[in-house]
């Protein structure tokens, strides 16, 4: 049908998001849908390449971070044959894919959002919830409300490029422009902490063109298996994404040792992006056929900055909802603050009993507001930062700090003040629930954005609270590049697919920002072409009739 009609992507709107209220039908449904997950559980997953499934016996489990002696999944891992194997699939799927309208490609990834927001809802919300130790809330807004989005704006973005073309077309010449996939596979490695960006890292690539090779994160493999069943049955062809979950280390090497590596589209630290980039650029010398395109997201160390003219009530509930909403486990997460001195008493009162009031338990339990987080790993490195600092005399433990991983790996909400603007729990990731906070004094407002620029290596999120205009113009120049996403009088968490563009620069990325169609591009290599109507006449140019 697509011969005969020039079809538009709907333009998108953002997946609306339930509150699960108190006696609402949908905190009904999924309680029910929990307790049968759990009741099912675990879950076996096996690999998926070339449409076929694929079970190796090489066996790891995904446990429930809330209690861990209950695995909600168990998934068979990758080996070398089977690396190789989705490797050839996907540039044998390539062709037929690549060819395929793109409007045929886009009603796939528009159908799998429908599907996710309607039939798959609460199965997606309960592996999510289990799964990934994400509160109701949470969920919500990531399987759901953001995975949907990512698919909706992204088909209509990537409609946008293919539209652009030169405006310049003199007499009998036709100038115009194909926006070609990459020549070769695209790696999309995924992180556990959001399952929307399971979805998107393989599908942004897929979407123009590209056929990709999906590494998802051991701790998150359940819901982003469904969310793969979800684009099969919305008619995903096979080989077009392969799904296999596994060590990183044993197919890292290999799925980039290989001369139709074409890109990677990454979320997850620093140090492991670092070694992909390092990796990549050593192959550049005899092996690729063209410079991969390295997209990634890393890491945080994202501020508040409160300014003595701010809303003292709206910065504290901002601060508690990004500090410890999932257990401070998103990269944009709050996890160092500066309060100015003549506001810190009262500050510092109503923080306390805000926090006081948080509860934390099974992830399942609709009253939480924070669950454990998300494996032993984690849990081990976060509890050593909490022991380091009690033992700072710099540090001053103001709440929480206790840690039990008797059950499940809980850690509670954790505030200490730091003397010196400069401690290590002001410059590091810790990825857990745990802030810092500086108490400086008010003439030191300038002094404060300088520090807060310099302090670390990050440059993701951050937050200005402040009613004078002209100190939010003054702290928004002078924290320019400190924050790829920059916050006025709101929190530093909650960018929204079409509203924030997400990404940061330093050492938190190459800041291709999500959610816009900046990233689109970095998936297509484009190709202009220049069509003559009328043949030339002459090869001589007219100054050549000159006589010497």
């Amino acid at each position: 049908m697509n011969n005969f009609a020039r079809v538009n992507i709907p333009v998108p709107k953002n997946e609306p998001c339930f509150n699960f209220a108190v006696g609402s039908k949908e905190a009904s449904l999924l309680r029910k849908a929990c307790q049968k997950m759990r009741n099912a559980a675990p879950f076996e997953i096996p690999l998926i390449i070339n449409g076929k499934e694929y079970r190796t016996g090489q066996l790891q489990d995904q446990l429930i971070c809330s209690d861990h002696q209950s695995p909600i999944a168990r998934f068979h891992k990758v080996t070398t044959p089977l690396i190789q194997k989705a490797i050839e699939g996907s540039l044998k799927a390539k062709e037929d894919w690549m060819n395929l309208p793109y409007s045929d490609r886009s009603a796939i990834f528009l159908k799998a959002a429908d599907l996710m927001s309607t039939k798959y809802k609460y199965e997606l919300l309960a592996s999510t919830m289990l799964g990934q130790g994400k509160n109701v809330w949470q969920a919500e807004i990531d399987v759901i409300g953001e995975a949907c989005d990512f698919l909706r704006f992204n088909t209509y973005f990537g409609q946008s490029i293919y539209s652009r073309q030169p405006q310049i077309n003199p007499n009998h010449i036709w100038n115009h422009v194909e926006y070609r996939p990459l020549e070769g596979y695209v790696v999309a490695i995924t992180p556990f902490n959001f399952s929307a960006i399971g979805i998107n890292l393989p599908t942004a690539p897929a979407i123009m063109g590209n056929t990709t090779i999906w590494k998802p994160a051991s701790s998150a493999v359940y819901s982003n298996y469904l969310m793969y069943k979800i684009l099969q049955e919305a008619g995903l062809p096979d080989g077009v994404i392969q799904f296999i979950p596994g060590s990183g280390r044993t197919m890292g090497t290999q799925l980039l040792d290989h001369p139709d590596f074409a890109g990677c589209h990454f979320t997850g630290s620093t140090p492991v992006f670092n070694k992909i980039w390092l990796h990549s650029a050593k192959n550049m010398m005899n092996l690729y056929k063209n410079y991969p395109r390295i997209v990634g997201e890393t890491g945080g160390k994202n501020f508040h900055i409160y300014h003595p003219t701010c809303d003292v009530d709206s910065g504290i509930n901002g601060m508690i909802r990004a500090a410890f909403e999932y257990q401070g486990q998103k990269c944009s997460a709050l996890s160092r603050a500066y309060i100015p001195r003549s506001i810190w008493p009262e500050f510092k009162k109503k923080l306390l009993d805000k926090v006081s009031q948080i509860k934390v338990g099974q992830s399942d339990d609709f009253s939480v507001f924070m669950t454990a987080v998300i494996d032993k790993s984690a849990y081990k490195s976060i509890k050593k930062y909490i022991d380091d600092a009690k033992e700072d005399p710099d540090c001053e433990l103001i709440f929480g700090g206790k840690c039990d991983s008797s059950k499940g790996w809980f850690i509670e909400p954790t505030i200490f003040v730091s003397k010196d603007p400069l401690n290590k729990m002001m410059k590091e990731e810790i990825f857990g629930p745990v802030l810092t906070l500086h108490v400086y004094e008010d003439n030191e407002f300038d002094d404060i954005l300088k520090i807060a620029d310099k302090t670390s290596e990050y440059a993701l999120t951050g937050s200005i609270y402040a009613q004078d205009r002209d100190i939010i113009v003054k702290a928004s120049k002078q924290l320019r590049y400190t924050a790829g996403n920059f916050y006025i009088n709101c929190k530093s968490t909650g960018s929204v697919v079409g509203q924030q563009p997400f990404g940061g620069a330093r050492a938190s990325g190459n800041n291709q920002k999500a959610g816009s169609v900046d990233n689109l591009h970095n998936w297509v290599s484009p190709r202009s072409t220049k069509e003559s109507f009328v043949g030339l006449t002459e090869w001589k140019y007219p100054h050549m009739e000159h006589k010497n």
